[in-house]
């Protein structure tokens, strides 16, 4: 199939550059193509123009604001608010809907910081070009770039405008805008639309058009911060079923013995809104944002840039690493370390023909290694010019050049032996051998192999010899290495590099033995990818399929890399990591880019997003704990006493006492597991089932008490106040409890967590002291007595009881 041509786009907004050549652009915008503009120019442009950005179309804050009554939890409360009205219960619907306001009130507000969260790690992320300006290359924001800028493009790039191109051919990927995977051809003179991206190639261009007058111009595309489905929505959804379906079970229980005595069904209506109100986590979802998002800015301060809220709570779970060798585990800084030149040319002739194939500007690291400090003198190359240069591509693992000099023209190749080899099919089988067996050589001393080629005017090519390269490991990475293992992740490094390198840099990181050729694998038919210590010689299309086959045997993958190669890996891991100096198709393609060289980020990033889980899951335990305690209790007592122990204004209160209140569990200080965490919902109800009926077996001892001593059985008000209380009191002891896996004076609550219970529990013993409207006054001495008790058994009692169901049951 033939590729698409850039003709058939639409032309932007201005004169018709696509009709215009190269040179009469240069001249429309005033702007020299060996030097590129000047300061003074740029600034005038920028002043009259603006920056190369387009306002991002952003929900209007109304809807947003909204959508915060629409779901779930919010049709509960407001079915609720119905039932209150219909009972004529005013007090009550008007306390629930201001409740239900409140929520959506703070919702918004989590979710407007969560919003900013991004924004700022959006401009953390802003990409750079390559420009030229005043004869100099520099690194460019692109959002500086003004119409007449000299840019450069090379694989892995998006385009930052729309640009003309000058010198140079690309493959470009339009899928972004096109929404067709099929890349586009685009040769010198044609047009290029800002947010393709560069597929493979090379090339100078011009910049036509910036910010709101280009036709593809939003700027917003160049970053593309994820936003898929969080893993907790899931978790949310499953918890409400449980609750739900208690609620629903206990009251059909309920219903059939009330019918069965003869009572009127109508008379359990309070019942329901008692039930319902209890069984909504309105909280849940603000702790969930809130949670995340403090973990994210505590991970920016680590080095961690987080471009998807729910990542951090993925690289709990993560329990295999895939990680890219190169300018990963290694520091990407090649030099040139030995040199095996054919018979007939020197070590340093072989040297710079590697260098005439070579383009030091590109800041590629082989360019960069060839062009650097040799291990032996290199002859002068006066007079030689480049006269044409093809990058290195992925399918074809090479670089050519067209090199002038001595009045000849002289092809030069650089790349993989076997590629170079295949370009030599003159050369013997013996001298292929040779070759091979010194590329061997170099392998097991963990150097990397490249062969060079040079075709002579009219002639064919003809290998010029080997050239032995070494990548150094960071200085971090094998003490990153042996933290992943203490967390439980193993790790399986990828590379194209030939198997003995591959094998013998596994060796220096303690990684182990289990290296294999990934398509020789294949090939056998014996592949385990759970033995597997890392995989070498592999393509780009690899790294996905290695990581979709870890996922297909129920891995939760994260994978690292720099490069567009490593994009779709990144985006189908669960945890995609760019390193530091990925390129942009890397960073858009991750869920959290690492701004710190190296990997030695990425454990933080683990102990964090498992401090995240385990606050999440106290959260859960606490809430379904306390749903149990309540259902049991309140329908318990009124099947017993034919009384409800509690209102439906008290059930309300608690939920803003509570509820709310713990939302500072996000600020709590949790060690989180040593190994990958796991939802496990069905576990945590089965615990919390235990210790809501242990709950309401030692609050029946405090309710006879205040029942019989107090006289309270005569009093409906101070009934109800006596019921409010001990809920309140044990569900706020409950939380000290469950904060912690182990006992829970393990470790101390967060100052805030802390501060928030102090006062929520003196503020409850000032109310039920006082009395307001829909609470009746107690007297202090029961108030004090609810408080200790509820203290005792919740910390001492059921302390152990959590600790022993945990050893049966791990969450």
């Amino acid at each position: 199939m033939p590729k698409k041509n850039l003709e058939a786009a639409p032309a932007p907004v201005g004169p018709d550059y696509q009709a215009l050549s190269c040179e009469e652009a240069l001249r429309w915008l005033q702007s020299e193509g060996e030097r590129g503009l000047d300061a003074a120019a740029v600034q005038e442009r920028l002043g009259r123009l603006g920056p190369n950005e387009v306002p991002e179309d952003k929900p209007n804050p109304l809807l947003r604001f909204a959508k915060k009554f629409w779901g779930l939890t919010a049709w509960m409360l407001e079915l609720t608010v119905g039932l209150a009205l219909l009972r004529g219960r005013r007090l009550d619907a008007v306390i629930i809907g201001a409740l239900l306001l409140l929520n959506g009130v703070l919702g918004f507000y989590q979710e407007q910081r969560a919003s900013k969260a991004v924004e700022d790690l959006k401009q953390r992320l802003k990409i750079r070009v390559r420009t030229l300006r005043e004869g100099a290359w520099t690194l460019v924001d692109a959002a500086g770039l003004v119409p007449g800028d000299i840019v450069r493009l090379r694989i892995g790039d998006f385009v930052p405008a729309d640009l003309k191109l000058l010198t140079g051919r690309l493959l470009l990927d339009l899928s972004s805008m096109t929404g067709e995977s099929e890349p586009v051809d685009a040769p010198s003179g044609k047009l290029l639309y800002s947010g393709s991206m560069v597929k493979s190639g090379e090339a100078t261009c011009l910049v036509l058009v910036t910010g709101k007058g280009t036709f593809f111009g939003r700027t917003i595309q160049l970053l593309q911060v994820a936003t898929p489905k969080m893993h907790f929505e899931a978790v949310v959804s499953r918890v409400v079923q449980w609750l739900l379906a208690s609620v629903a079970l206990v009251l059909t229980l309920a219903a059939i013995l009330w019918r069965v005595e003869g009572k009127d069904l109508m008379d359990i209506l309070p019942l329901v809104l008692i039930l319902l109100v209890s069984a909504i986590p309105v909280a849940l979802p603000a702790m969930f944002t809130l949670t995340l998002t403090l973990g994210s800015m505590e991970l920016t301060r680590r080095g961690v840039l987080v471009t998807r809220l729910s990542a951090s709570e993925d690289a709990a779970r993560m329990d295999v690493l895939c990680s890219d060798k190169t300018g990963t585990l290694t520091e990407n800084k090649l030099r040139v370390v030995e040199l095996a030149p054919q018979p007939g040319l020197s070590p340093g002739e072989l040297l710079r023909w590697g260098r005439a194939c070579s383009k030091p500007e590109n800041h590629d690291p082989i360019d960069l290694a060839f062009c650097g400090e040799a291990p032996v003198p290199v002859p002068a190359a006066d007079g030689w010019t480049q006269a044409e240069f093809v990058p290195f591509d992925p399918q074809t693992r090479r670089t050519e050049a067209l090199v002038e000099h001595d009045g000849r023209r002289t092809r030069v190749a650089k790349g993989a032996l076997e590629s170079i080899l295949a370009l030599c099919p003159g050369t013997d089988a013996p001298r292929q051998a040779q070759a091979r067996d010194a590329a061997v050589g170099f392998a097991r001393r963990g150097f990397r192999c490249l062969a060079v080629a040079i075709q002579p005017q009219g002639g064919a090519y003809a290998l010029a010899g080997l050239v032995a390269l070494h990548d150094p490991l960071r200085g971090d990475s094998k003490a990153t290495v042996e933290a992943l293992k203490e967390l439980g992740v193993g790790l399986k490094m990828l590379t194209g590099d030939a198997l003995p390198v591959a094998q013998e840099v596994a060796r220096e990181l303690g990684l182990g033995a289990q290296v294999y050729s990934y398509r020789a694998a294949q090939a056998s038919g014996t592949l385990d990818m759970d033995k597997v210590d890392g995989f070498a010689e592999i393509y780009p299309e690899d790294k996905f399929a290695i990581v979709k086959g870890l996922q297909d045997k129920g891995h939760v993958v994260g994978m690292t890399g720099d490069g567009v190669n490593d994009a779709p890996a990144l985006k189908q891991a669960e945890v995609g990591v760019a390193v530091s100096d990925a390129t942009d198709a890397a960073k858009s393609a991750a869920s959290a880019v690492l701004t710190l060289s190296g990997l030695s980020a990425l454990p933080d990033l683990i102990r964090v997003g498992r401090s995240i889980h385990q606050r999440m899951e106290t959260w859960i335990l606490n809430k379904v704990i306390k749903t149990f305690e309540i259902v049991f209790f309140v329908v318990a007592t009124f099947l017993v006493t034919g009384t409800f122990i509690v209102s439906t204004f008290d059930m309300v209160l608690m939920l803003f006492l509570v509820d709310f209140v713990t939302l500072s569990l996000a600020t709590d200080r949790a060690k989180g597991q040593a190994l990958p965490t796991r939802w496990e919902i069905d576990k945590l109800v089965k615990v919390a089932l235990w210790l809501g009926v242990a709950s309401v077996a030692e609050s029946a001892g405090i309710l006879w008490l205040g029942w019989t001593r107090f006289g309270l059985g005569q009093n409906p008000a101070q009934l109800h106040s006596l019921g409010f209380l001990i809920l309140f009191y044990f569900g706020l002891f409950t939380v000290v409890a469950v904060r912690e896996r182990g006992s829970f004076w393990s470790s101390r609550p967060s100052r805030t967590l802390a501060i928030a219970l102090a006062l929520d529990a003196l503020l409850v013993l000032v109310l039920v002291s006082v009395g307001m409207p829909g609470l009746a006054p107690l007297p202090l001495a029961l108030t004090l007595l609810v408080m200790a008790y509820a203290f005792v058994f919740a910390l001492l009692v059921n302390d152990r009881i959590k600790v022993g169901l945990l050893k049966v049951w791990p969450a």
